[in-house]
């Protein structure tokens, strides 16, 4: 069941509000035209799967058709996905024969971050990663959530990490290092979010001969005497340079941003 974010039409009973029983997108749109959209879909179609909401590869098509109808706007902006369970069933369990709901709704493009690099601190928040939920974008974010309300004022993003301290993600990007010649970036099996930006990224620099390895990141690798960078990226505001991790001052690359961000993505 479609409804629109802005329709007033959700119900307080809803598993996704009462358990966080769902998943969701962010997708940036140009226009008409979302990027990187296949990935996106894929991505809430296998998430889908693995909590076991029944969703056909045909209606979602259609739901973003009618949104991206809907919603179109004359310059970029972001469409929101909410993916729950529907209403229905016992406390925690659901019923035997649930009826999803699929939440549109359109949002402004947020203000991009500075080209010139920007600056990060490490949170005191751990990325929760769970089993067969791992790299999923459900609806169960309280870590992010709470890691972003601790960030202080000129903050950019907040770095989570393991429970032995090494880098995984952002509250809302993925992490690339870049150390001589090679890109790093943390395994996708302990990240809370596999982003469609990074899988597209990591495709894009194998096509140029520039292969991703996916390795633990111990924060003292940002200290290597050969480090180039670090670079975050998700698919709405693209990739930008890490300029300062707390008091930490970082090179910065002008082309690792370049070579990881929307421009390069959409040749």
């Amino acid at each position: 069941m479609l409804v629109w974010g802005d329709g007033g039409q959700i119900p307080t009973d809803d598993r996704g509000l009462a358990y966080g029983d769902g998943l969701f997108e962010t997708i940036r749109v140009s226009r008409h035209s979302p990027t990187l959209r296949q990935r996106h879909m894929q991505r809430l179609l296998t998430g889908a799967a693995c909590l076991k909401i029944p969703l056909m590869a045909s209606d979602l098509e259609a739901a973003v058709n009618s949104a991206l109808a809907r919603y179109r706007r004359d310059t970029d902006w972001v469409l929101k996905l909410i993916l729950t369970r529907g209403s229905g069933g016992r406390g925690y369990t659901p019923t035997a024969t649930p009826a999803p709901r699929l939440i549109a709704s359109a949002h402004d493009m947020p203000t991009l971050p500075d080209p010139a690099g920007v600056s990060v601190c490490l949170s005191d928040w751990s990325a929760q990663v769970s089993g067969p939920f791992a790299g999923l974008k459900t609806l169960n974010r309280l870590p992010q959530v709470m890691a972003s309300e601790a960030m202080p004022a000129g903050c950019y993003e907040a770095i989570m990490c393991d429970e032995v301290g090494r880098m995984l993600e952002g509250t809302r990007t993925n992490l690339f290092l870049r150390i001589g010649e090679r890109w790093l970036t943390p395994p996708a099996s302990q990240l809370a979010v596999s982003g469609v930006m990074r899988a597209e990224v990591m495709a894009r620099l194998a096509q140029q001969g520039e292969p991703v390895f996916e390795q633990p990141l111990p924060t003292a690798l940002m200290e290597h005497e050969d480090c180039r960078g670090l670079v975050l990226v998700n698919s709405v505001v693209g990739a930008v340079s890490v300029r300062q991790v707390g008091t930490l001052r970082l090179p910065v690359d002008a082309g690792l941003a370049t070579i990881t961000g929307h421009a390069f993505l959409m040749e």
